[in-house]
């Protein structure tokens, strides 16, 4: 799994790519918390579009980043999640704490 991020107004951009399963949540739980805690963002954008493979760790990762920014305001949005990814996501019921979009113009142009 890699992981590469970005911070612009108050969102932190996270672009992931790979395998998002148990052997590489340890590490990317980690970068993910650390770039939150540093830049306080609003939103966290977690990029799937290069996403492979994801498993219940996913969904784990996901569910552990809400319970941070939840209270503090913040949302996160899953953007461009491979149609097997987000028929994980649905199932899981993760629209209930992200928006799930195939595009992030749409959830800028307001």
């Amino acid at each position: 799994m890699k992981i590469h991020y970005e911070t612009a107004d108050a969102r932190l951009f996270v672009e992931l790519a790979g395998e998002l399963d148990h052997h590489s949540m340890g590490s990317l739980r980690t970068e993910v918390d650390e770039a939150i805690f540093i830049h306080n963002p609003h939103e966290l954008i977690l990029d799937f579009g290069q996403v492979t493979f994801m498993d219940s760790s996913g969904i784990g990762l996901i569910m552990g980043r809400y319970r941070i920014l939840h209270p503090l305001g913040g949302r996160i949005i899953l953007l461009r999640p491979a149609p097997h990814i987000r028929r994980i996501l649905r199932l899981a019921g993760m629209e209930q704490l992200a928006s799930i979009k195939n595009e992030l113009e749409q959830e800028v142009a307001q």
